[in-house]
């Protein structure tokens, strides 16, 4: 696809879950490091386009260019290196992000005001918590693709995430993940419907 897509299609992609997603896109699928995990307990399912960051650790500079730069369905992917050592986004830099229009933040790295950024509904996923301050020096690289959770990741791929997993893949494969996906849900809606008319999964799946 040559278009972003609208608002609408992104909550329709992030509807389908990881899970789902992950079972129809097979190996066009990449999957995150499962130590990236979502800041709040209730994680939203969210879907939108990398912004992709290479933050150097300690300094949150490329982060602030960043965010000036996003536009809306923009999700910020940042390598920051897997450094627990300090925490260069927190509630400030997430209202910056939802009045900029972004979808989420997935940062290999820490963050902090966890408390504040869960109270103002933007999504985090992240490898934990700290507290140090960052400095303002470094540029880093906004823009031409980064490494995230042991995950090449362009500029530009869709990326999804929830409390299960995140998944990134290229724009490309958006229709055949809808279509797949939304055939595979309602096969499993069946499923469920057939479970609670008292069948057992044996008989369903024709298991002895």
């Amino acid at each position: 696809m040559t278009d972003r897509l609208t608002p609408a299609q992104l909550q329709d992609l992030a509807r389908l879950g990881t899970a789902t997603i992950g079972e129809v896109a097979g190996s066009a699928c990449r999957i995150l490091d499962r130590s990236i995990r979502p800041l709040a307990p209730a994680a939203h399912r969210v879907a939108g386009y990398a912004l992709t960051v290479r933050c150097r650790p300690g300094d949150n500079l490329a982060i602030h260019l960043a965010l000036a730069r996003a536009q809306p369905g923009d999700m910020l992917v940042v390598d920051y290196g897997g450094s627990l050592d300090s925490g260069p986004f927190g509630e400030i830099m997430a209202l910056a992000a939802v009045t900029r229009g972004c979808m989420g933040l997935i940062i290999d790295g820490a963050v902090r005001d966890s408390a504040e950024i869960t109270t103002l509904g933007f999504p985090v996923f992240c490898r934990g918590l700290a507290i140090p301050g960052t400095t303002k020096s470094d540029r880093g690289d906004v823009g031409t693709g980064c490494r995230v959770g042991g995950v090449d990741v362009r500029q530009g791929d869709l990326v999804v995430a929830d409390g299960d997993a995140i998944v990134v893949f290229d724009p490309a494969r958006f229709t055949h993940i809808m279509t797949e996906g939304a055939a595979r849900m309602a096969r499993e809606a069946t499923i469920m419907d057939r479970i609670r008319r008292g069948e057992t999964t044996c008989e369903i799946f024709g298991l002895d």
